[in-house]
């Protein structure tokens, strides 16, 4: 559907330019947003790999386990049909200290991993476990302490303070993620009753 949409809008453009006489306009703007997209592009990759770098060098410092052990009473609350030491616990917890750290691109495969794991518990291979459709708000609201995909967006457009985002970005997270876990209990709840 998304698709359809975007291609009645790329038309209806190219309709209106060619109707005024100005196609040229659309064709610089395509090679114009063609350049900027492969100059983002390549900004992103540079920081990715500088924040995966520290990423490595934190999980091998023992950061991530460390933040691993604090959430641990969190995430058994949050996923009580997971076993503790079943695989599914700690894809869970890798994917949500990416996801503190502000590492979308890294919390992306683990949540994936999580979500392949959270299946073989699941007994209805039909249906999403309450387990998945937690990790999956969770994903959704993503409570991020360093946003670093962001800082690294303002950094590369050239704001002067592109940490000014810290504040806003953890508020704006812990809402959307108490949010989250809130309509998730009330969903499963609900569920529950009316069976």
């Amino acid at each position: 559907m998304v698709s359809v949409l975007w291609l009645a809008m790329l038309v209806s453009g190219f309709f209106v330019a060619a109707m005024q006489g100005r196609i040229e306009v659309v064709t610089r703007s395509l090679l114009k947003g063609a350049e900027e997209g492969v100059a983002v592009a390549l900004g992103l990759i540079s920081i990715l790999v500088f924040w995966l770098g520290v990423m490595r060098i934190a999980e091998e410092a023992g950061l991530v386990a460390a933040l691993a052990r604090v959430l641990r009473p969190v995430a058994r609350w949050l996923f009580p049909s997971v076993p503790p030491d079943h695989p599914a616990m700690g894809s869970i917890l890798a994917n949500m200290s990416a996801n503190l750290l502000g590492l979308g691109n890294a919390a992306t495969p683990l949540g994936l991993k999580a979500m392949r794991e959270l299946q073989e518990l699941n007994p209805d291979k039909e249906r999403a476990s309450d387990a998945m459709c937690t990790l999956l708000a969770l994903n959704t609201a993503s409570l991020t302490l360093l946003p670093t995909t962001v800082i690294a967006l303002r950094l590369q457009y050239g704001s002067a303070q592109p940490t000014d985002i810290l504040p806003a970005a953890a508020v704006a997270t812990a809402v959307g993620t108490v949010s989250a876990v809130l309509l998730d209990r009330f969903y499963r709840r609900r569920e529950r009753r009316g069976k």
